[in-house]
């Protein structure tokens, strides 16, 4: 870490960046935390904005020990919290502590997780020449084969899969010049990768969260102020996802810092374990509907199993209407020949034929699980030459 300068110097100017930490029940990992913080760096001003949703434990003692540690190191403190004696969400923690906040960049951080020392130093450095984008970065999980496949996702998506296209003008930030391969831009340091121009790929469909993951975003007061505040519905809503929506709904990018600046802890209390999965299910076809079905007069679904089926039934009737067919490359399935929504209302009721992939027509929504038929899945698609975004787009 490195001197800030005079304490009370610092505590009087305006911060440039302000860290914005929600709290509830963090004693096991706040310490560990909050070091983080005074170990950035960053050699400009910050502070740290803490809200208090309710914590029974000892996470305000350990805040008030740390206060005093961090602003005699001239990172001011702002600490807020509430009466109620019930937790009232994520969403509305962060929005307080965002309000009560007053730094030009806003640096979220859970308070179960630890920063990098070079994180608010590289992130910043992105978010100037991206302002309206939300920053992200790699990270390392803790444990560390916890989520092995979805770490490995969020890490490897190329700088072209971060950001969905289609239906959402003017969202793309250009990082390199000319053809997507080229080098990137001699403005822009290595280490930072966002969307490439002119790219359809289409990965913002394919999880359960964003393709930058909560815990490490970084971006402008004004572009947050732009499409917030974060939904205040409190346990079981997925207010990362539908503020993510949102962004990306008034054109909002998406970059990453391709280094790992966040030890991402992974354990049975985390506030993610509270959204459901059908709740998010919901919300992730409704926006597929909204941003890319309209643009298909018609399509595939890639699985006729499950999760295929599920889609199908989820969509609205207007959609399914879209549905011309269902393809696998499941012997059984295929020979049955088609699929009967036998929960429909309408009579007859559909049925939808089950092809070979190889006889199906694009384009395709995918509901095939990635990185786990040991590259099978994978070279099927490889070998039909298409075009992610254009010819296909993963939802799995």
């Amino acid at each position: 870490m490195r001197a800030r300068g005079d304490p009370a110097a610092a505590a009087a100017a305006a911060p440039h960046v302000s860290i914005i930490l929600p709290v509830h029940n963090a004693e096991p990992w706040l310490n560990e935390c909050l070091e983080s913080v005074l170990q950035q760096d960053f050699e400009g001003s910050m502070e740290l904005s803490v809200f208090n949703d309710a914590s029974k434990d000892k996470s305000m003692t350990i805040i008030e020990k740390w206060k005093v540690k961090l602003e005699g190191s001239g990172i001011p403190v702002v600490i807020g919290g509430h009466a109620s004696p019930s937790p009232r969400g994520v969403g509305y923690s962060k929005n307080q502590a965002i309000a009560q906040s007053s730094g030009s960049y806003l640096c979220f951080l859970d308070s179960d997780d630890v920063m990098m020392p070079q994180r608010v130093r590289l992130q910043l450095e992105a978010a100037a020449q991206h302002p309206t984008s939300i920053i992200g970065c790699q990270v390392r999980r803790e444990p560390p084969n916890s989520t092995e496949r979805y770490t490995r996702w969020i890490n490897q998506l190329a700088p072209d899969q971060l950001l969905t296209q289609k239906g959402t003008r003017g969202c793309r930030e250009e990082l390199v010049s000319g053809s997507p391969g080229a080098a990137p831009s001699p403005r822009h340091p290595p280490w930072i990768r966002g969307p490439l121009a002119g790219s359809q790929r289409e990965q913002v469909f394919t999880s359960n969260g964003p393709t930058v993951i909560m815990p490490t975003w970084f971006c402008s007061r004004a572009w947050f102020s732009h499409v917030g505040p974060f939904d205040e519905g409190g346990q079981g809503v997925p207010e990362d996802l539908l503020f993510f929506y949102n962004h990306l709904r008034k054109g909002g990018g998406v970059v990453r810092v391709d280094q790992s600046l966040l030890l991402y802890r992974y354990h049975p209390d985390a506030a993610t374990h509270s959204v459901l999965e059908t709740t998010i299910w919901t919300h992730r076809v409704r926006f597929l509907e909204e941003r890319v079905l309209p643009h298909w007069a018609a399509f595939t679904i890639w699985n006729a199993g499950r999760q295929g089926r599920r889609l199908y039934r989820s969509l609205a009737a207007g959609t399914r209407r879209k549905v011309v067919a269902f393809c696998d490359v499941d012997e059984n399935k295929i020979r049955k020949g088609f699929y009967c929504h036998e929960d429909s209302q309408e009579r007859p009721k559909p049925r939808v034929p089950i092809l070979h992939f190889r006889a199906a027509r694009p384009p395709f929504v995918i509901c095939v699980k990635l990185d786990l038929t040991g590259g099978a899945f994978e070279n099927n698609l490889r070998s039909l030459h298409l075009q992610e975004g254009r010819d296909f787009l993963h939802f799995s």
